[in-house]
């Protein structure tokens, strides 16, 4: 194991922060650590905005399901799968972008997910913390209209960032047997492997609600699979230029 292995490996989302400010050149630091992120064809098909109107990220954080760590966060960081800039250097040189392909979603989509995970690996090696808000999801809608974002643009999670003000445990993950495999895939002995997981899972959070949740993670994907996943998608990614085709 290296110092980067201990430091990936150490992640825990961070809900509550000090009250201090996070430096700008920290924040420099992220957003260039983003950058340096493996990008499809080199689009680079992601825009971050750094939310600091405090009006607004009331209004987000209710959005988001009454989640308070937006607005008391030192820094809200929206990070959204970006085809406009494409669509822009299509008609600096005198073409037409082909809008609404599923590939060209996909693209955007896993650009922005690399390029945050590279800002939050970056942020954590300079002692901040932080967790990410898929919430914003929750309605698009509007948290597009709160952060002027344009067609062939969706805000795909949010992210606080700023000097933790606990220190949770580090979450035990699915076994690797289960999440890895060689050659073809197959689900062998998966089941009981993960039987023995929820036990893990169980007593992780038996000991970080000092009993009060008894959760297995087998339990809470059922009862999450069960239900109808933020339905408005589909047509709000369609009506933002994501056709699918």
């Amino acid at each position: 194991m290296n110092e980067i292995i201990n430091l990936i490996k150490s992640h825990k989302s961070i809900r509550k922060f000090k009250d201090k400010k996070v430096e700008e050149e920290k924040l420099k630091l992220v957003i260039e650590a983003a950058q340096c992120a493996s990008t499809s064809s080199f689009v680079q098909a992601y825009t971050i905005i750094r939310v600091k109107d405090m009006e607004t990220r009331r209004e987000i954080a209710k959005l988001s399901g009454d989640q308070p760590y937006i607005e008391q966060s030192p820094l809200f960081l929206v990070f959204c799968a970006d085809l406009n800039r494409l669509n822009l250097a299509c008609r600096m040189n005198d073409t037409q972008m082909k809008e609404g392909f599923t590939e060209s979603f996909i693209l955007a989509t896993v650009d922005t997910a690399i390029a945050a995970q590279n800002s939050m690996i970056a942020a954590e090696s300079m002692g901040l913390g932080g967790v990410y808000i898929g919430g914003i999801r929750n309605d698009p809608y509007r948290v597009c209209e709160l952060l002027n974002i344009p067609k062939n643009v969706y805000p795909v999670f949010g992210m606080c960032l700023g000097y933790p003000n606990q220190d949770p445990d580090t979450k035990p993950r699915l076994p690797l047997d289960v999440v890895y495999k060689e050659d073809k895939y197959s689900i062998n002995e998966d089941e009981s492997r993960i039987i023995e997981y929820d036990r893990l899972a169980s007593e992780y959070y038996i000991k970080r609600t000092k009993g009060k949740r008894n959760d297995t993670w087998s339990k809470q994907m059922a009862d999450k699979m069960e239900q109808e996943l933020r339905p408005h998608m589909r047509d709000f990614l369609k009506d933002k230029g994501f056709d699918m085709r």
